[in-house]
């Protein structure tokens, strides 16, 4: 797999549609459409002309009313539907205005702005007949309920809001419950009925497949597979075991993953997983066996080439691994440069230096856009940095972004060359790597380190804490990515559970996704709170594929606003203001670090027992109420945890005289090895010191903890936004 960028690198529904917000100074008003006007968006995320409802489509219904309510009224508007895709401010109104009556248990006056509804909102037609039996529902009209459903029924039979229906109506005659289970197996009101009739009877192979093959819930399927496993394991097929194995492994649960994807249909990725997961939970013969059924079935297949490279590094006899490499690197070109680093390996123990330099030279030569060349290339760099040849280092970093830009390194290695360049006194040189770096990767790291070398304004490791900037976020929804009519429509009026509703009966192909289906369950997945899972769905865009097409529609993808502003989200945002402001720290830097450590889930525990969004240790959380003489708190509770959190990060800061790189990683590693490092690495160079701070966690962590950061600022702040531009930087700004 190759090793891509981060998709900056990594959940939208929840940030878009808030009002523009100035943290820490005032209100900030900017219309979307005026950006829009600018040509800032093209192609999906084209908004719909003129419209006056999607600003407001965000606001609690409090705020709202009164809005949808002159909006409603208005007898002048259209209503009829430009398009299939698109409905009249008046017809969204009114379904809104319902939505919101409902809500409150007022069926009554929902009814009479849903009148007649359906025949001028005809995108939305099976939803606003939901809408009114559940107005009645709400009423306790039974009688009418049961009409309305069966109403339903008969009009839309196919539609997945029948499964509505046939849940409601089932409840009193078990027959719609059958229907419901043949016809709509995933449907989340049949799985509700299907956990039901579980629990009355866990035994049920048939409905247990339904679960594991339809379920979205991470838990239900958890519990589904130790059901499977323990009672039905000999009656399992291929397919259920494919699943079954997909699971484990998103779990990273390798060697279990490897056991099923043995009994899983024999495709080359399969197989080369059936290998791969047990080698890594230590089943050396049984990862063999795995690898050679690949090689076996699948002797032309690219997963194979990877295979005999992994049984190349498990052989005992240093010729049975030359044989796997040379037949690697024959065949496969994609992998020949990782094989033929291999095979150096293997002859230097061999003590054939001659013949590994060989081999390393041709890797260096002919395979320079390889991963593993990639890394060879920059390791080699970095020590030759370390006895101060920086022109060599130069060298061998240089080819790095030519050969292989699409390398998680290839930025770094850029923004090293500029340092290096700074060093011999190249100040040209220096800056052209550090303009190259922010035009080329603009979401990275090291882009944001390149502007501050720059001299641009966007925040020091000593000056980020102190400052406010101007966060300016989108008003309206744009569109998703794939989907149908109905789906678009409840996501652009902001009807975030009936939408995730209607996606789960869309998006039948987990386990394979295209690109555009798993964008949007992403999406999705942020507007109803499922912050991890949504942000993990749009950063994997790029993982496992390799094929032009794909590629191709990842690159489009992220020439829009909903890709980044997907990845970098503000929920929360209320307390974070709030409390980051009480201690006067830069908010976005709260929220890098909130996005890194949590995902921004609230009741999220780490195996250490870090507790919360900003992954607090109990006893750190103690400690801390003590100090601010809080008696009662919750750390699953975001307003708590967010609380104690800042205030702790308020007190690194303080700790170290607002040195933010120090304040972050003693947030992650200690003020112990944070001390430690200080005395050992020294401060003359920042960018040396994370560089080679040791912990690898905590490398990462700083290094993500200010990725995000710089994302927030590029992403929500004007000024930085229209600064970029002069490096080639698309606007997503609002």
């Amino acid at each position: 797999m190759r090793k891509r960028l981060r998709n900056h690198p990594i959940p939208m529904a929840i940030g878009v549609g808030m009002s523009a917000l100035l943290i820490g100074v005032g209100v900030v008003t900017s219309k979307w459409s005026d950006w829009q006007k600018s040509g800032a968006m093209t192609g999906l995320d084209k908004l719909e002309p003129k419209s006056e409802i999607l600003p407001v489509i965000s606001l609690p219904p409090e705020q709202r009313v009164t809005k949808l309510l002159e909006i409603a009224q208005n007898s002048s508007l259209p209503v009829v539907s430009l398009t299939p895709l698109q409905a009249p401010d008046r017809s969204r109104a009114r379904y809104l205005l319902a939505s919101d009556l409902i809500e409150r248990g007022q069926g009554k006056e929902a009814l009479d702005w849903l009148e007649g509804l359906e025949k001028e909102y005809p995108v939305l037609a099976a939803h606003v007949m939901l809408k009114r039996a559940q107005a009645y529902q709400s009423m306790k009209d039974q009688k009418k309920a049961n009409e309305a459903w069966k109403q339903l029924l008969e009009k839309y039979p196919d539609n997945p809001v029948a499964a509505e229906a046939l849940f409601a109506l089932g409840q009193n005659d078990a027959k719609y419950w059958e229907q419901a289970i043949a016809k709509f197996p995933n449907h989340p009101r049949t799985l509700e009925i299907v956990q039901d009739r579980l629990k009355k009877a866990p035994e049920q192979l048939p409905l247990l497949r339904i679960l594991l093959h339809n379920s979205h819930d991470d838990k239900v399927v958890s519990q589904t597979i130790d059901q499977l496993t323990t009672k039905f394991r000999d009656q399992l097929t291929a397919k259920d075991w494919e699943v079954i194995a997909f699971n484990y492994w998103e779990k990273r649960l390798y060697e279990k993953a490897g056991l099923a994807y043995a009994s899983a249909p024999p495709t080359a990725l399969n197989l080369y997983r059936s290998g791969r997961g047990r080698q890594l939970g230590g089943d050396k013969s049984g990862a063999i066996s795995g690898y050679q059924r690949l090689i076996n079935t699948f002797p032309e297949a690219k997963d194979t080439g990877l295979g005999l490279i992994r049984l190349a590094q498990m052989s005992s006899k240093p010729e049975d691994g030359i044989f796997y490499l040379d037949r690697a690197i024959e065949k496969f070109p994609d992998h020949a440069g990782q094989a033929l680093l291999e095979k150096a390996k293997i002859l230097d123990e061999l003590r054939n230096t001659e013949l590994a330099s060989q081999a390393r030279k041709e890797a260096l030569n002919k395979y320079g856009n390889s991963d593993a060349v990639t890394e060879f290339r920059w390791q080699a760099a970095k020590e030759i940095a370390k006895q101060g040849d920086y022109l060599s280092a130069w060298q061998w970093a240089e080819p790095i972004a030519k050969q292989n830009p699409d390398h998680e390194l290839a930025p770094e290695a850029g923004f090293w060359v500029g340092k290096w360049a700074q060093r011999l006194g190249r100040s040209q040189d220096a800056k052209t790597a550090f303009e190259f770096v922010l035009s080329k990767y603009p979401g990275s790291f090291y882009a944001w380190r390149s502007a501050t070398m720059l001299g641009l304004d966007v925040g020091n490791f000593n000056t980020v804490r102190q400052k406010i900037p101007q966060v300016v976020r989108p008003q309206e929804r744009l569109k998703l990515p794939t989907g149908s009519p109905a789906l678009q429509e409840l996501h652009q009026i902001g009807q975030d559970k009936d939408a995730w509703t209607l996606w789960q009966t869309e998006f039948d192909n987990i386990i394979k996704p295209t690109v555009a289906q798993q964008f949007t369950d992403g999406i999705l997945l942020l507007a109803v709170g499922e912050n991890r899972r949504g942000i993990n769905q749009i950063e994997s865009l790029s993982w496992w594929r390799d094929t032009p097409e794909e590629e191709a529609e990842i690159t489009a993808f992220k020439q829009q606003p909903i890709y980044w502003h997907s990845l970098y989200p503000f929920p929360f945002l209320e307390y974070t203001e709030t409390w980051a402001q009480k201690h006067q720290l830069n908010p976005l830097l709260v929220t890098a670090l909130m996005r890194q450590e949590s995902r921004f889930e609230s009741d999220i525990r780490s195996v250490a027992g870090a507790v919360g969004l900003m992954q607090i240790m109990p006893a750190t959380g103690k400690w801390v109420a003590q100090q601010i003489s809080v008696k009662d708190y919750n750390l699953e509770n975001p307003n708590d945890n967010i609380r104690l959190g800042t205030w702790y990060l308020d007190h690194t800061h303080d700790t170290y005289n607002n040195n933010s790189l120090l304040a972050v990683a003693s947030y992650n590693a200690g003020p112990g090895n944070v001390s430690k490092w200080i005395n050992q690495l020294g401060l003359t160079d920042p960018d040396e010191f994370v560089e080679y701070i040791p912990f690898p966690e905590t490398k990462g962590y700083v290094e993500h903890v200010f990725e995000n950061y710089w994302n927030y600022l590029r992403l929500y702040n004007p000024q930085i936004a229209q600064m970029l531009t002069q490096y080639g930087h698309q606007s997503f700004h609002p």
